[in-house]
């Protein structure tokens, strides 16, 4: 490890990298998010700080990595739109899916109010979502479908769409709490498909 805490050539590779990731999820595992600290990682990863440095700009944009490394800007959802509920359910299961791979025992530790890099992801700045996230994503789905007639043009397509990642937390967080025996995918359509349904006869 170079003293200077900047990485040697030889530790910038993509195995230290996955190694500073895998690290994390055993960390947190057991831990808690909170245990998490940059020199801890990279104690329990035996990587030199820089190395970390080299791929992550501090402990927030290392957890939002869990989040964000889905792009929902790229995603192609094979549910039509004119299945609005189905298409937002199958956009958020490319997020719910990924939690799921991470296990129970790592979400109810990042699942936190603590967490400020979920924090960030999750909300809102001046009343926008962030680009490339499943809520922006939802948000211009809600859109196209207004255009298409396929919900009320009038709809309140914002809060709608805040109201979809309020339940699709609650989801998650029923989900750790009943230790996985929750089936997320069928719990999500279906109260997806209610709130877009209370819309007054918002769907045709």
């Amino acid at each position: 490890m170079n003293k200077s805490g900047r990485p040697f050539k030889s530790e910038v590779t993509c195995d230290n990298r996955q190694k500073i990731i895998d690290t994390t999820i055993e960390l947190i595992k057991t831990h808690g998010a909170d245990y998490l600290t940059v020199r801890n990682v990279c104690q329990a990863a035996e990587v030199a700080t820089g190395t970390f440095y080299h791929y992550f700009r501090n402990k927030d944009d290392l957890l939002i990595y869990f989040v964000r490394d889905i792009s929902f800007g790229d995603c192609e959802p094979q549910t039509p739109l004119t299945d609005i509920s189905g298409r937002i359910t199958e956009l958020y299961m490319n997020l719910i899916n990924r939690y799921m791979q991470l296990g129970t025992d790592f979400m109810k530790s990042f699942y936190t109010t603590d967490n400020k890099a979920l924090s960030a992801y999750m909300g809102v700045t001046d009343g926008q979502f962030a680009a490339g996230t499943v809520m922006e994503r939802c948000e211009r789905e809600l859109v196209d479908a207004a255009k298409a007639g396929i919900i009320k043009e009038t709809a309140d397509v914002h809060t709608l769409s805040a109201d979809i990642c309020t339940i699709v937390k609650g989801c998650v967080f029923e989900w750790c709490l009943t230790g996985g025996k929750l089936n997320v995918e069928e719990t999500v359509r279906r109260i997806i498909g209610s709130r877009i349904g209370t819309e007054g006869d918002n769907l045709i």
